[in-house]
């Protein structure tokens, strides 16, 4: 048998307690941000039928348009983290404040177009007439906690790029807490209804966005870094987020087709995605925290020069992946009698849920190695291919999706169908990753 050097075994440790360290706290703060969401659900839901729709929509709408500006905090952890390798935190952390003003002028472009917008934006998304007022009500009133999240997020960003997970799930589990404690007092206790679970929910978040403010500031004034604007490196952030903004943008575009299908399906189909989706998602929080300790150690490594520990590091989260899609897989699996009379007691819906779930566990793996490789390309900075990738990707999957219903397909058929986007993206990623065209060392990319 083989034996493996004592210095290899050594930086394979290394690498293994570099991602556990900062996999385990992402993936907590991962797991708590859609906490909030479900507390305002359950404590809107005895309000009333009319109130819980209008939270639907207008959390729908928010999400999305957050969602949209994560690229905040993936651009922000790359440039953090390469000046971080180079040594240099007080441009490091210069770099996090460029994204945290971008942020900052962002939300406040988003409160302008959705404080005039939130009645069309609510009637677009097709809410009844007796949930549009509390739909209307609460996306007005939450959209002025849009700049605190997109801070959060740029912040976020920081911190993962100076290698700290442990600080965002604090942060993450005590806005929680309070965002739960906030909303009961509020909706019952004031009697506000469901305007003071908004209030409660932008109260939280502001909150949460000062905790991370406290944090990099005093991290500026330790270092010298200057906390002003600076016109150019707002700019710089912006340009280099614009190519992770088509990535999410595409990727949403996947989602939305398949749901879109889903509906074409019929009521049974559709309600048996929701359900497939939720736990496609849930499996994404934990492989997207394997990808965030990715972002921070690849770009670490390429900013210190060293492009022989990036290519180790990256071997390394592959095999990660993979395991750890392996896992997820068999937990899905072997769980399915657990978790599925959660979701619904109706056969119908059942028996289209079981296939498409088991094409979801074997898809696992494949799932496992994209958000690596995703993670890694990104703490690369290699924002434009993964921007192209995900463009192809969507040109593939499209009409894939869309012909499901012509030709008799049902919800397993569309699940394939998903299986074959993670495939293609797997395949450009793989690619990318092989080439070893990602890897340019320095400061900045």
């Amino acid at each position: 048998m083989t034996q493996v050097p004592a210095g290899a075994k050594e930086r394979l440790r290394r690498h293994d307690r570099e991602i556990i360290a900062l996999a385990v706290p992402a993936f907590g703060a991962l797991v708590a941000e859609p906490l909030f969401v479900i507390v305002d659900s359950a404590i809107i839901g005895h309000l009333g039928t009319p109130q819980l729709a209008g939270l639907g929509v207008a959390a729908a709408l928010l999400m999305t348009a957050v969602s949209v500006f994560v690229f905040l905090a993936y651009a922000t952890t790359a440039a953090v983290a390469r000046r971080v390798g180079a040594g240099d935190l007080q441009s490091a952390i210069r770099q996090g404040m460029d994204g945290i003003w971008l942020a900052l002028v962002l939300g406040v472009a988003v409160i302008a177009v959705t404080l005039p917008a939130a009645p069309w934006l609510v009637e677009a998304f097709g809410a009844s007439d007796t949930a549009a007022p509390h739909a209307i009500t609460y996306l007005r009133i939450s959209s002025l906690g849009i700049p605190a999240m997109l801070i959060v997020l740029a912040a976020t960003g920081v911190l993962r790029g100076l290698q700290d997970t442990r600080t965002p799930l604090y942060v993450a589990v005590g806005g929680f807490a309070a965002n739960a404690g906030l909303n009961a007092a509020l909706v019952y206790g004031a009697g506000f209804g469901i305007a003071g679970s908004a209030w409660g929910t932008v109260i939280a978040q502001c909150g949460m966005a000062v905790a991370y403010l406290v944090v990099v500031v005093r991290g500026a004034r330790q270092h010298g870094s200057s906390l002003r604007p600076d016109v150019a490196g707002i700019r710089a952030s912006a340009q280099a987020g614009v190519p992770l903004l088509v990535r999410t943008l595409s990727l949403r575009a996947v989602l939305m087709i398949a749901t879109a299908v889903a509906a074409r399906l019929g009521d049974t189909h559709i309600a048996a995605h929701q359900i497939v989706l939720s736990l496609w998602s849930l499996m994404a929080f934990a492989l997207d925290a394997i990808a965030i300790a990715g972002q921070a150690i690849i770009g670490r490594y390429l900013g210190a020069g060293d492009a022989e520990g990036a290519k180790q590091a990256c071997r390394r989260m592959v095999q990660w992946g993979v395991v750890s899609g392996v896992v997820l897989g068999i937990l899905i699996v072997a769980a399915r009698p657990l978790f599925i009379p959660l979701f619904t007691s109706d056969q119908a819906v059942r028996d289209t849920l079981l296939p498409a779930l088991l094409v979801v566990a074997v898809s696992q793996p494949i799932a496992g190695v994209v958000f690596v490789l995703d993670g890694v390309l990104m703490g690369a900075g290699d924002g434009p291919y993964l921007a192209a990738a995900m463009l192809l990707t969507l040109a593939v999957f499209a009409p894939v999706a869309l012909l499901v219903p012509s030709l008799g397909g049902g919800l397993t058929t569309l699940w394939w169908a998903m299986t074959l986007m993670m495939t293609v993206r797997l395949m450009t990623l793989w690619w990318r990753a092989r080439s070893g065209r990602w890897i340019v060392t320095g400061a900045a990319r």
